[in-house]
């Protein structure tokens, strides 16, 4: 098997973890209060949306209490 005909059986289930953490993120932005995130929520949802990563930072940074 070739590299290029891996590539889309790793691609798919690694863009529908993506999709899913990102949903949940949004989700919990849209349920906390304003003064319940650090930054805005706009920035938190770009980040999100950009890669994981930026959910990641809003679990473990982005949250108040």
């Amino acid at each position: 098997m070739s590299s290029s005909s891996r590539r889309p059986a790793v691609l798919l289930p690694a863009l529908a973890g993506h999709v899913l953490v990102t949903a949940l993120v949004w989700r919990d932005l849209a349920r906390r209060p304003a003064s319940g995130v650090r930054g805005g929520k706009n920035l938190w949802r770009a980040l999100s949306a950009l890669n994981t990563g930026g959910s990641l930072a809003y679990v473990l940074l982005g949250r108040r209490g």
